[in-house]
């Protein structure tokens, strides 16, 4: 069975040898304890008391967390297992900057995606982990992936930093997000939310707000998810401010020329669910040229792929087949 290893926040002054991670064994889990100000995150693997041979970072999208890829990494760890006996996957779940237990970070500004991609490089560096052979985003998370493989192959994060062998992209455009080949769904959302108080009597009385607002059930009680208890009432689990400037960066940044000059030894996957609403027929055409094109020596490969059944949500709506199009890759390194 996998297992959930959660870091936690140290108080502690002093330094910390960075090839030496501390551990705290807590209630059965395993947590890592820190000294610097970085991003949070919990691991998963199918073997905690063993070490680890290789990481997979999983990148969530806006206003999620870590914790919304749980159950898929461990699908996709134990999956690796079992394929490979000898090799032992760890998932590092990251809570991006702004969201999560990283709404409680003190993270310099500008929130953007180039601050937000450091954060991860940063977090590599303190810890003092190898850097991770796969990097996956879902939706803004997929633009950040691409943005920290973009500043890995410039040397923005030393020449010590080594580029990952795959990064995923799943279901986010590459390009500019344009309002007229988007959804406004989610500009709308952030824009309800930061009408509301700041606190919030409780989860029921949100997600009936919500509803009369003209959103879903399942979207309503998703968003419910990220209130925490203030005292007698209730607030978000995110910074809002700082997701929003997260938000606009998203929309802004373009990562075609990446994909047009992908660094060689790099694998670049972006995967498109066959029912999402925020594809452009532009877009589509081009990721499939890029897929065509074969192998050219002095770049990395570019594969762009379809998730059947699936919306937006793809490690919702259609866990199984992301699982079998994402492990034998994983497999395969």
């Amino acid at each position: 069975m996998a297992a959930v290893v959660r870091n936690r926040r140290s108080f502690r002054l002093g330094t910390r040898l960075l090839n030496s991670p501390g551990l705290v064994h807590h209630l059965g889990s395993t947590t890592t304890t820190r000294s610097l100000e970085t991003i949070a995150y919990e691991e998963v693997r199918a073997h905690p008391d063993k070490p680890y041979t290789s990481t997979a970072v999983i990148i969530h999208g806006f206003l999620g967390s870590g914790r919304n890829w749980r159950s898929f990494s461990r699908s996709l760890v134990a999956s690796l297992s079992n394929s490979s006996p000898s090799s032992n996957w760890r998932m590092v779940l990251i809570d991006m900057r702004n969201h999560g237990k990283s709404a409680e970070k003190k993270l310099n500004p500008p929130h953007n995606l180039d601050n937000t991609a450091k954060d991860l490089a940063d977090l590599v560096k303190s810890e003092g982990w190898s850097w991770p052979e796969v990097v996956i985003g879902h939706s803004m998370g997929g633009k950040v992936a691409m943005q920290f493989g973009e500043s890995c192959s410039h040397g923005d994060y030393g020449d010590y930093a080594a580029l990952p062998k795959q990064l995923w992209v799943l279901d986010s455009v590459p390009g500019e997000v344009s309002p007229e080949n988007s959804n406004e769904e989610a500009r709308d959302v952030l824009q309800t939310l930061q009408s509301l108080p700041r606190q919030i009597s409780s989860r029921k009385w949100l997600v009936g707000h919500l509803m009369e607002r003209g959103y879903s059930k399942s979207l309503s009680e998703w968003i419910g998810t990220n209130l925490k208890k203030d005292g007698e009432r209730m607030t978000w689990a995110f910074d809002l401010e700082g997701a929003g400037e997260m938000f606009n960066s998203y929309w802004e940044k373009s990562y075609w020329n990446l994909l047009d000059n992908t660094p060689k030894g790099l694998e670049i996957v972006v995967v498109r669910a066959e029912k999402s609403d925020r594809w452009d027929q532009d877009s589509i055409q081009r990721l499939q040229k890029l897929d065509s094109r074969g192998q050219i020596d002095s770049l990395g490969k570019v594969s762009f792929c379809v998730l059947p059944n699936a919306g937006h949500w793809v490690h919702v709506d259609n866990p199984k087949g992301l699982l079998e199009i994402v492990a034998p890759k994983l497999a395969s390194l």
